[in-house]
């Protein structure tokens, strides 16, 4: 995976926002820092009861957390942050009973060796600080997973790092890689992460519209990508491009020549290739892929303990790349959890060597789920996009008179007792060719499911 170094040309330049944290990083012990103001006052002092019984402005809020919540389109014009849309969604599901296939989380349990594992980790004490890569039997393991699957030869020493979930590991990435003005381009719809992200590392994220296909008289409805739409997008100034695959939410599989044509736009402007591949073993039958088959000298890869072993609670994943990438993403995410997961991690490390058949039955038992829930739509009237690989399967409900996926979203709880996220919710403002889609979660319980469909059919009645 380490690629030779000739020349800046060679691999994508890893200076990023993590140089700043360590050139700003206090020499010395922080006690001799002076302060203007004594940081803290004996409790039960007058001063205290003083100082607490004189009315103050409320202290100013602002700050870049404003950034990231602009980046994810959920910044009032006051200044306001709202939840997000999946918290709202969860809100509404307990207010009114309704079955959540909003979120992306299974209710049913891994595989019992994977439990047992982490039962005996703790049991072990294993429970204090893991090495800051990761602990070493899981870093093996990730390497040899590669391997395994995909022929890719990693060094565990240094290609491998280990995160508090590939959404930690997207931050790192992002917080350490993104420069101001740097434009980083993503696939939209996109993961709700990726804008907040980019946003509060100062980059511009610039979208590639993926496209509602409705079902033909020969072909399914699906979405599709212009390469024309790629090739535009990509310039000079692009910094990243993020590639999602499998997709959430589509469920789609880039195609090869989707890969072949993001190697090629990365070389040509010397961009980094983040590749979020956390649904890699949930697929139906289209093999994935991996993008380091392609640009392996400039792609950091995602994966997930937590979505390849239904233990997303657990928020271990990794990521995997060229040294120098590796290197320049541990100097921010040190500073993020620093580390997460000691008894987790030789857990997930177990579940890596599990034999293929455990994959496979875990894939085909979430395909059966996906069959359940995508019949039951099919049958009430939905257009349904079966998905491929992954938790998550877009239904169009203009069908069943909807103008606006947002309101009929809103409305679902209260109509039939089921929840589910609007697809606008994964976009930038403006794409109203998407503006009835719907995505709901069939990684749930077969009786989950069972009752979900029975509600959903109500729809019709």
């Amino acid at each position: 995976m380490r690629p030779a170094l000739g020349g800046r040309g060679d691999v994508a330049s890893v200076h990023g926002a993590w140089h700043a944290s360590h050139a700003s990083r206090p020499h010395g012990p922080t006690d001799h820092i002076p302060f203007d103001e004594p940081r803290c006052v004996p409790v039960g002092s007058a001063s205290v009861r003083l100082v607490s019984s004189v009315s103050s402005p409320v202290p100013d809020v602002s700050g870049p957390w404003q950034d990231a919540a602009r980046g994810a389109a959920l910044l009032d014009a006051d200044g306001r942050g709202r939840p997000t849309i999946f918290a709202e969604m969860s809100a509404l599901s307990l207010a009114t009973g309704a079955v959540n296939l909003g979120q992306g989380f299974p209710d049913y349990a891994g595989p019992q060796e994977v439990l047992d594992a982490a039962v005996a980790a703790i049991r072990a004490g294993r429970n204090q600080y893991p090495p800051g890569r990761g602990v070493p039997e899981l870093l093996d393991a990730i390497a040899e997973h590669h391997d395994r699957f995909y022929g890719i030869a990693l060094d565990p020493k240094t290609d491998v790092l280990v995160t508090a979930g590939a959404t930690e590991g997207l931050a790192a990435i992002f917080l350490a890689l993104v420069r101001p003005g740097d434009e980083v381009v993503c696939f939209e719809p996109y993961y709700d992460a990726y804008g907040a992200d980019i946003a509060r590392a100062g980059g511009v994220q610039v979208n590639v519209p993926l496209r509602w296909r409705p079902a033909t008289l020969t072909d399914a409805a699906t979405f599709v990508l212009d390469p024309a739409d790629l090739r535009a997008a990509c310039s000079e100034r692009t910094r990243m491009i993020v590639v999602n695959t499998p997709h959430n939410p589509t469920g789609t599989i880039s195609r090869d020549s989707t890969l072949e044509l993001i190697a090629e736009l990365a070389r040509a402007h010397n961009a980094i290739v983040v590749s979020d591949e956390v649904y890699e073993h949930l697929m139906f039958g289209v093999p994935h892929h991996p993008m380091a088959w392609f640009a392996p000298e400039r792609t950091l890869t995602l994966g997930s303990g937590g979505k390849t072993f239904s233990v997303t609670g657990w928020k271990c994943g990794w990521i995997t790349g060229p040294a120098e990438l590796i290197d320049a993403v541990i100097g921010m995410k040190q500073w993020l959890t620093y580390v997460n997961g000691a008894p987790f991690q030789p857990a997930i490390a177990t579940g890596l060597r599990l034999p293929d058949a455990v994959y496979t039955r875990g894939a085909d038992e979430l395909r059966d789920r996906r069959d359940l829930l995508c019949s039951a739509l099919s049958e009430v009237g939905f257009e349904v996009a079966l998905p491929d690989a992954g938790y998550f399967v877009i239904a169009d409900a203009a069908p069943l008179g909807a103008v606006d996926g947002d309101a009929f979203c809103r409305g679902l709880p209260e109509r039939c007792g089921v929840v589910a996220i609007p697809v606008t919710a994964f976009c930038a403002p403006g794409r109203d060719d998407l503006a009835t889609l719907v995505r709901f979660a069939y990684c749930k319980s077969d009786d989950t499911l069972a009752e979900a469909a029975r509600r959903l059919r109500t729809l019709t009645r």
